[in-house]
C-alpha cells in the first residue's frame, strides 16, 4: 500500500503530542526508514529536509499548535 505525505504528517503530530517535541534529525531518520526516501530531500543548503508535501500536510494538521524551533532544530507543541 502506497504511503502518503498525509500519513507521514499524522505520525509527526502524534509523536509531538505524546512526547512534546520532535527533533528534525529523528524525524528524518524515522521517515526514511518507515515511510520511504521519497519524503525527504537535500535542500539548497545541503541539509536533509522533509518534503514540501509532508510539511504542507503537517501545517494543515496542527493548525498552528506546533512551533518550529530554528535554533534547536525541533518542533514542539505550543
Amino acid at each position: 500500500m502506497e504511503v502518503t505525505a498525509q500519513e507521514v504528517a499524522e505520525w509527526m503530530v502524534k509523536e509531538i503530542r505524546s512526547t512534546g517535541t520532535l527533533y528534525q534529525t529523528d524525524a528524518i531518520e524515522y521517515v526514511k526508514t518507515h515511510f520511504g526516501e521519497q519524503f525527504v530531500f537535500v535542500n539548497e543548503n545541503g541539509n536533509t529536509s522533509l518534503s514540501k508535501e509532508v510539511k504542507k500536510a503537517f501545517r494543515k494538521l496542527h493548525g498552528g499548535r506546533i512551533a518550529w524551533d530554528r535554533d534547536g532544530f525541533f518542533w514542539a507543541w505550543t
